[in-house]
């Protein structure tokens, strides 16, 4: 199943605050600000293996309950703050429920082995020359 066929919105709460920012005198008066919740140990929508890999990846995003926040201040309106939010939401999710590629290892080339160590020889000459013995008059 795509992530983008699961409707999460029913799991996410809402919260709107007062926003930072643009918007004049509208920032004091209207609450612009969306934060968006969402229970990722109550989730029904995800399975035991999702959730252990979202609370690896986005470990810095969750907080101690369990709770996955995301906030949206942009714009000046609360609806388009909340679309945003949830744009946000299902781009940090599809990017952390991302299956990874395996890294193959690869032996150095004879080429770059080669340039390395000329390298090292010029930096080592280099040094040589810095000895006291050839300051020595």
């Amino acid at each position: 199943m795509k992530l983008n066929d699961m409707k999460f919105e029913k799991e996410m709460y809402f919260k709107a605050s007062k926003s930072s920012g643009r918007g004049g005198q509208n920032v004091n008066k209207v609450s612009t600000k969306i934060g968006l919740f969402f229970n990722v140990n109550n989730s029904a929508l995800l399975s035991e293996e999702e959730k252990l890999q979202l609370k690896a990846r986005l470990k810095n995003k969750i907080d101690k309950h369990g709770f996955l926040g995301i906030s949206s201040q942009t714009e000046r309106s609360q609806l388009l703050n909340k679309k945003k939010a949830i744009v946000k939401f299902y781009d940090m999710l599809s990017i952390a429920l991302k299956k990874r590629k395996k890294r193959v290892e690869t032996k150095p080339t004879l080429n770059s082995v080669t340039k390395r160590l000329s390298e090292k020889k010029i930096i080592s000459g280099k040094k040589s020359l810095r000895k006291k013995e050839y300051y020595e008059e």
